[in-house]
């Protein structure tokens, strides 16, 4: 490579790899320093504590809680987001009448905004006036309504519910684009030979989607651990901390209790177990690959 090419490189990688920085890296690094300091209402003066945030946070009972839901959470809005989004994907891949409309439709509840869609799910979960405990008296379960989200046995269900109806149409735009990818060809050349409609979708289609999934598993992991706004504005991480989850707790020691350096310590811990999970999914994948090779 020529000099002149060389500063050429560097004066156009230069802004993008300064705007990473910045953008990213600034905040997180700060976030751990944050959490070396300890700061509260009464004492809002930095005081330099090492790693006491740490011992604190491992040590204290609400941890654990925070760690098992969220982990419960995820595992379930992930899960009920990709399966719902995949079979609505099929669904609307097929030449049916209506198409256009029942894509615009099952659009909705994404465009949403997430403030906007909790609020609804909270008067449909509403015990005297919500729309469930009023289709579940008329059906005959029971003949009063379920105090949903104040159950501490019902209150993460009931979240993940409407998590996964909020976030679902993500999926479903993602996988829908990648059935319009796989070739026509194969498939009908699989229809020739006598090929069902299972066989297809386990030897032709889930093949062609495979790396499309591993990427949507990946986001939706990041999107469903970090949402914030559904579970706060339904539960507040209530009742008994049965929905705590990590970006709620950190919310609440942070502007609830101005326990900014314990909020920090929840962060960097919540970062850490994401950038674990990320690291596991690439080497699954990673290990596929070498398995198929």
């Amino acid at each position: 490579m020529l000099k002149r090419d060389r500063w050429l490189t560097w004066i156009f990688v230069t802004p993008a790899v300064l705007l990473v920085a910045v953008m990213m890296y600034y905040p997180m690094i700060g976030t751990v320093i944050e959490s070396l300091y300890s700061t509260s209402f009464i004492n809002p003066t930095p005081k330099f504590v090492g790693l006491a945030v740490y011992q604190k946070i491992f040590g204290s009972a609400d941890f654990g809680q925070i760690v098992w839901n969220s982990c419960v959470w995820t595992l379930a809005v992930v899960a009920l987001q990709n399966v719902f989004g995949f079979l609505s994907a099929l669904l609307l891949n097929q030449k049916l009448p209506g198409q256009g409309l029942m894509r615009s439709l099952i659009l909705l509840p994404w465009v949403l905004p997430g403030v906007v869609a909790a609020i609804l799910w909270r008067f449909m979960y509403d015990p005297q006036l919500g729309l469930i405990n009023s289709f579940l008296i008329s059906a005959g379960f029971g003949d009063q309504g379920l105090a949903w989200l104040a159950d501490s046995s019902t209150a993460m269900a009931a979240a993940v519910i409407a998590a996964v109806w909020k976030g679902f149409p993500f999926c479903t735009i993602v996988y829908l684009a990648a059935l319009q990818n796989v070739e026509e060809e194969q498939m009908e050349a699989a229809r020739i030979d006598g090929a069902g409609a299972i066989r297809r979708l386990w030897h032709i289609v889930l093949p062609s989607m495979k790396e499309v999934i591993v990427i949507n598993f990946i986001l939706t992991t990041i999107l469903t651990f970090n949402y914030f706004d559904m579970i706060w504005v339904l539960t507040r991480g209530g009742p008994q901390n049965a929905t705590h989850i990590f970006p709620t707790k950190i919310y609440e020691l942070g502007f609830g209790q101005f326990r900014f350096g314990e909020a920090a310590g929840y962060g960097v811990v919540s970062i850490v177990i994401l950038a674990l999970l990320i690291t596991l999914y690439f080497l699954a994948q990673g290990s596929g690959r070498k398995a198929a090779s």
